[in-house]
């Protein structure tokens, strides 16, 4: 299978669109972009870093009280005892009571972690890498991409040596990065709630991600700039291909490690050789243009030609219930049923009393038959009657 080309940049000359070489696209950067897979896992990977918490085990429950009982018009929620002051007599305990503990108070020993599936996450990784090679969806994710040449974006093996940030601002602004990494310094605020007296006083958006093989200085040149993250190839997480479970992060590659990904994730003709038992997921479909498939000249050349004057009539539906024909074609005895209940309904008064009578004298020969053989019975001796 063929793939296209990437164009490697020198770091120092990407503004005037100089490559200095051609490296074939990983396959990684083709697999099918699942977005509903990368929110559920980024989901529950988010849930892993969480810490835990939990109210004071005697919280709320720090005072002897005991309900007064009933007869004195006051209800039987717990009361503090004493006198002489505004707490004697309050409520306790209770989640309703001021001072009480709250209900079902939070425990540390909750189940934090959440398991993900190792294959399941590999997949979502893998549709998050793919979505960085798209520039509609960089740019649906707020990232500032006008100047950048091209998408992905890989520069030479000289980007590793790079270790002041002078020199790292250079290279952003030479391939059209650092108006992504303005945009971040700009939407910089301070953070809502109590988060801002907890060591994270500042929010801001994310900037381009840095991924790097070999490090020979480029994580000291690049970790100062705001919004800029560094990751190694190796290690590629979730959290920073698709922050908040959204696709398209702006990426900047170093060119060993953009040609380490076929070995990391595999291809379709090989599987992968640094994680076990992946292969690369494929599509349902090789091409989803189906009106273009279905309209080709292979497919039209091979079907029958339509039929002129030959309309499609789609049955009108019937209630068999009401119309007699659809009643019969479901069930056919029912002519039977109808034809026996007209000839009852259809016989004269004289003809019913006749057979009231004959049916009357029947039971009646009965009685008397029944009466003649218990007599009878008796005449021949005793009759145990159980």
């Amino acid at each position: 299978m063929s793939r296209p080309l990437v164009s490697v940049y020198d770091p120092e000359q990407v503004h005037t669109e100089v490559k200095t070489k051609d490296v074939t696209l990983p396959a990684v950067f083709t697999v099918p972009i699942r977005n509903d897979v990368v929110q559920q896992v980024h989901t529950l990977m988010a849930k892993n870093a969480r810490q835990a918490y939990g109210v004071s085990l005697k919280a709320g429950m720090q005072t002897p009280a005991q309900s007064w009982g009933t007869g004195r018009a006051v209800a039987r929620i717990p009361r503090v005892p004493g006198g002489g002051t505004q707490r004697a007599g309050q409520g306790a305990f209770g989640n309703m009571c001021r001072g009480g503990r709250m209900f079902a108070p939070t425990k540390v020993f909750r189940k934090w972690h959440k398991k993900i599936s190792k294959n399941m996450r590999r997949y979502a990784v893998s549709s998050a890498l793919a979505a960085t090679a798209i520039p509609a969806l960089v740019m649906a994710r707020g990232h500032r991409i006008d100047n950048v040449p091209e998408f992905p974006l890989v520069l030479s093996e000289s980007l590793n040596q790079v270790s002041k940030t002078k020199d790292a601002k250079s290279i952003l602004e030479k391939c059209g990065a650092m108006q992504d990494v303005d945009k971040v310094k700009d939407t910089k605020k301070t953070r809502c709630g109590a988060g801002k007296t907890r060591n994270r006083r500042f929010v801001s958006r994310k900037g381009p991600l840095v991924i790097y093989d070999v490090s020979e200085g480029l994580t000291q040149g690049f970790r100062n700039l705001p919004g800029v993250d560094l990751a190694n190839v190796d290690n590629l997480s979730l959290l920073d291909l698709a922050p908040g479970g959204h696709l398209g992060r702006f990426c900047i590659w170093t060119q060993a490690a953009f040609e380490k990904l076929d070995s990391l994730f595999g291809t379709y003709d090989e599987v992968a050789q640094d994680k076990s038992g992946f292969s690369l997921p494929r599509s349902s479909m090789s091409n989803a243009d189906l009106a273009r498939i279905i309209n080709s000249d292979e497919i039209q050349s091979v079907i029958n030609p339509s039929k002129a004057g030959c309309d499609t009539l789609i049955p009108k539906k019937t209630n068999p219930l009401r119309n007699k024909a659809a009643r019969l074609a479901l069930n056919p005895h029912h002519a039977a049923v109808v034809k026996r209940a007209e000839a009852a309904k259809s016989k004269s008064a004289a003809d019913r009393k006749k057979a009231t009578d004959a049916k009357r004298k029947e039971r009646a020969g009965f009685a008397t038959r029944k009466k003649e053989t218990f007599n009878t019975m008796i005449a021949e001796g005793d009759v145990n009657v159980w």
